[in-house]
């Protein structure tokens, strides 16, 4: 607990690795997002199966009207730049994995993937007052997760994030040639493409709702927690 003046209720909260995890992956997604909508703009329609073409009748998706899906100024570059959009999403999915490599490894050594992010019974007795505590827009400020945050982050750090970088290695030249049967094991170079637009969506979803969820819980007191780990919690806590 920290000792400051007027700081009886700061507690320690977020680990170095998690907090420069967390940064790590803002950052990826914020490139990753516009690269990768660069590079749909090349050809804005989504397909299940394994090819694509006028010969088949496989598509499940298509955006835009006029050959853009996506305005310039959601895109990186924001000219349409196929050849810089790959290179941009290519380095930052990396970053992406380094962070989630670095977050794991943390979690691990430190215990907090089991003593903070595992669900218990009790957390699911309780979901549905959790629920009803968030639909009031109550935020309580806990000395740890509560049973939403836990399965919230459990669903993106464990499913979120391992389908896109699986679709996005089963694209990637380089993993085809070494392992050529990642994309029919997930059910087709289109059908992965397909998935990962979808994985990419879901992840914009979850950034746009943490976003309104650290506004609306107080931003000062979550930002604090995550640019120096402490973190102010409620009396009684």
């Amino acid at each position: 607990m920290h000792r400051g003046y007027s700081n009886k209720r700061l507690i320690k909260r977020h680990t170095v690795t998690t907090r420069l995890a967390h940064w790590g992956w803002a950052i990826s997604l914020l490139f990753l997002l516009g690269s990768g909508l660069q590079i749909f703009n090349a050809h804005p329609v989504l397909y299940i199966g394994d090819q694509s073409g006028f010969g088949f009748d496989n598509a499940v998706l298509t955006i835009g009207t006029e050959g853009r899906a996506f305005p310039a100024w959601a895109t990186i570059p924001s000219g349409m730049d196929l050849a810089t959009g790959r290179i941009v999403h290519f380095f930052f999915a990396w970053v992406l994995v380094s962070a989630l490599f670095l977050w794991l490894l943390g979690a691990l050594v430190s215990g907090h993937l089991w003593r903070n992010l595992r669900p218990t019974a009790r957390d699911l007795r309780s979901l549905g007052t959790d629920i009803r505590t968030h639909a009031r827009f109550q935020f309580p400020h806990r000395r740890t997760y509560g049973p939403l945050q836990k399965l919230s982050y459990g669903a993106l750090l464990f499913a979120l994030f391992p389908l896109i970088v699986a679709t996005g290695l089963a694209m990637s030249p380089g993993m085809n040639a070494a392992a050529p049967w990642l994309p029919e094991l997930l059910g087709g170079r289109q059908t992965t493409r397909t998935l990962h637009f979808c994985a990419a969506a879901a992840l914009l979803g979850f950034f746009v709702l943490h976003i309104v969820m650290v506004v609306l819980a107080g931003p000062l007191n979550e930002l604090r927690a995550m640019v120096t780990g402490w973190y102010r919690i409620d009396e009684g806590e």
